[in-house]
C-alpha cells in the first residue's frame, strides 16, 4: 500500500503555489510564490511530472476505451522522468515554502480535486515500484481517474477485470512470479500450505480470468469441504463441536451464475481446508 503525501505530490504543490501567488498579489505582498513558481516549474523535472498530472485532470470527457489509453500513457511518461532529479527539486521546493511561508497554513487550504491529485499520485508510484503494489489500491485509484476523465459511475468491478486482463497478458515469467507472491503472502498467514490449498490458489490464478470456468470449479470445491465437514460433524460426540460446525455449513453456498467471485470465496475455502486439517488431527 502506497502512502499518500502531499508534500510530494505535484500536483498539489503546484495548484497551492498558484493560490499563494495569487494571495500575495491580491494583498500588494512580495510576490515570493511567484518567484518559487518559475523557478521550480518552468523547464524541470517538477514542470514535466504536473504536465501528467494536468493531462488528467484538464482532460476533456473521454469514452472509456480513450482514458484507458491517457491513463497508459502518463504512467509510460512517468517512468521516463528523472526520479533522483524530481526526488531533490521536491526536497528544495518544500525547503523553500517553508523558508518563506508557515508550512501548516500553506497546505491548510482545501483543495476540490485532492482525491484526484491523491488517485494520480499514487497510481504514478505503484508504477515505479520495484515490488507488486496493492491490487485494492490500484483498482480504487484507477476507479477515480477513470470516473474523472469518462464523468461516468464506473463499478469497482469492471475496473478489477481490467487489471485482470492487463495480468493475464504479462508474460509466463512475471505470472509464474506473481503466483510465488501470492502463495508467499498465504504462506504467512496459514503457516505451510497443504496439498489442497496450494492446488486452490494454483487454480484460481490460473482460471482468475475464465468466470465460468473458475465458478464451477470452485463450486466443486464448496461441495467437497461441505460433504467432508458434514461427515466429521456427524462422527463427533462433542455437543459443542457439533452445534459449530452445523453453523459453519450454513455458510458454505453454491456461487450462483450472476454473483460476482470474491476473494473472500478464496479465503473462505482456504480456512475450511484448514479446519477439516485441524479436525482431522484432533481425531
Amino acid at each position: 500500500m502506497i502512502k499518500h503525501s502531499k508534500y510530494k505530490n505535484t500536483g498539489i504543490l503546484f495548484e497551492l503555489l498558484v493560490r499563494q501567488a495569487t494571495s500575495d498579489l491580491m494583498g500588494n505582498k512580495d510576490p515570493k510564490a511567484v518567484k518559487i513558481f518559475k523557478k521550480y516549474f518552468t523547464e524541470t523535472e517538477l514542470g514535466r511530472e504536473y504536465n501528467l498530472y494536468s493531462t488528467v485532470l484538464n482532460a476533456p470527457k473521454l469514452s472509456e476505451s480513450k482514458a484507458e489509453i491517457l491513463i497508459s500513457t502518463i504512467t509510460e511518461q512517468a517512468k521516463k522522468l528523472d526520479r533522483e532529479k524530481l526526488g531533490r527539486e521536491k526536497y528544495n521546493l518544500i525547503r523553500e515554502i517553508r523558508k518563506h511561508y508557515d508550512l501548516d497554513d500553506f497546505f491548510k487550504a482545501k483543495i476540490d480535486t485532492y482525491r484526484i491529485y491523491a488517485s494520480v499520485y499514487t497510481l504514478l508510484e505503484s508504477q515505479l515500484l520495484s515490488k507488486a503494489s496493492s491490487t485494492k489500491q490500484i483498482i480504487t485509484n484507477k476507479l477515480t481517474i477513470l470516473e474523472h476523465i469518462t464523468k461516468e459511475t464506473l463499478t469497482e468491478r469492471k475496473v478489477a477485470s481490467k487489471v485482470v486482463e492487463e495480468f493475464m497478458k504479462e508474460d509466463k515469467e512475471i505470472r509464474i512470479l506473481a503466483y510465488k507472491i501470492l502463495v508467499e503472502k498465504f504462506n504467512d498467514k496459514y503457516a505451510g500450505l497443504s496439498v489442497e490449498q496450494r492446488d486452490l490458489l494454483k487454480e484460481y490464478i490460473n482460471n482468475v480470468s475464465d468466470t465460468k470456468k473458475l465458478r464451477t470449479y470452485l463450486n466443486t470445491k464448496l461441495l467437497e469441504v461441505k460433504t467432508e465437514l458434514s461427515a466429521l460433524k456427524e462422527s463427533t460426540e462433542d455437543k459443542v463441536l457439533h452445534i459449530k460446525l452445523n453453523e459453519v455449513l450454513n455458510f458454505i453456498k453454491p456461487i450462483q451464475a450472476n454473483d460476482y467471485i470474491k476473494d473472500e470465496v478464496l479465503v473462505g475455502l482456504m480456512q475450511y481446508y484448514q479446519l477439516i486439517s485441524e479436525l482431522k488431527t484432533v481425531k
